[in-house]
């Protein structure tokens, strides 16, 4: 395909109360970085324009091996690879995002200026519940920081509602942090238990309506974030990458959408386009969480 997914490491070392993966898959481990070029070499020359970079935790990439973090410099190598015209970066723990990683996010034009930080809760006490290393405080410096440094970036991250002693309180300070904020891009998740994990066992669970119905309000304060921040994309072009074709209207992304995680973009050209061509669309209308627009 047009797009691929390079996955950079293995493993976790976080021990979040509610996550079972560094059980399942051990202590963090880096993908040596020769290993990883030769893959994204190939990838690149099989048709891949779009290389996404993935781990549990993308962040702390090179620690293991290296004795410190690489993933900058992991990302000018990959930037020199002919064929890769975006590289995308996904799950970076805010707590673990550092000054030359934002400053190569800055240099390079391949690297799109979009981040997904994963941050679980907003609540300090919730936050130290789920064995989570940042604070409220903390989250706003670094979310304040990367968009004051990168202005255009796009902010993705994820929320866990309902977890085990969430009290109503703690639900509107998440509410409120959401309508602050305003992130790009969101998801929420409900907490469900995991065998063998901390939180499994941690009192005051919460009932399956009540996470539902914090969840439902949080995406409700959401979708008004984003429809806002749709309306002032109108009017403005941006190069796009095709995705699909579906009944004569051309569906693809700009750089503030993730394949297969955010929506995209509609829009119509006069010119027959393929699958993985570059275009510039100009933004003419918003439905929702989709843009429309028109080839220019």
């Amino acid at each position: 395909g047009h797009f691929g997914y390079l996955k950079i490491a293995e493993g976790c070392d976080k021990h979040c109360t509610y996550c079972i993966i560094p059980s399942l898959r051990g202590k963090f481990r880096s993908v040596p970085e020769e290993r990883l070029l030769k893959q994204a070499e190939y990838m690149a020359s099989q048709g891949v324009k779009e290389l996404i970079l993935v781990a549990q935790e993308t962040t702390v990439y090179g620690t293991d091996l290296y004795g410190k973090k690489t993933l900058h410099l992991l990302l000018k190598k990959l930037c020199q690879i002919r064929g890769i015209r975006w590289i995308r970066v996904l799950y970076c723990y805010p707590e673990e995002i550092y000054d030359e990683l934002i400053q190569v996010m800055k240099e390079e034009p391949k690297i799109c200026h979009y981040l997904d930080i994963p941050i679980q809760h907003a609540s300090d006490r919730i936050l130290k519940r789920m064995g989570r290393r940042t604070s409220k405080q903390e989250l706003i410096d670094i979310v304040g920081k990367l968009r004051k440094e990168i202005p255009d970036i796009v902010l993705r991250t994820t929320l866990i509602t309902g977890f085990p002693g969430e009290t109503q309180e703690q639900h509107e300070e998440l509410m409120d942090f959401v309508d602050q904020m305003e992130f790009d891009r969101l998801g929420v998740f409900t907490y469900s238990p995991e065998e063998d994990t901390p939180a499994c066992s941690y009192d005051n669970q919460i009932d399956e309506e009540v996470k539902k119905r914090r969840a439902d309000i949080l995406m409700d304060i959401q979708y008004s974030v984003t429809e806002e921040l749709n309306q002032n994309r109108v009017g403005n072009t941006y190069k796009v990458i095709v995705d699909s074709i579906e009944d004569g209207m051309y569906n693809g992304r700009a750089y503030f959408d993730s394949p297969e995680i955010d929506s995209g973009i509609m829009f119509k050209s006069d010119d027959k386009l393929n699958i993985g061509d570059f275009v510039n669309v100009k933004i003419t209308a918003c439905e929702g969480y989709d843009l429309i627009g028109e080839k220019v």
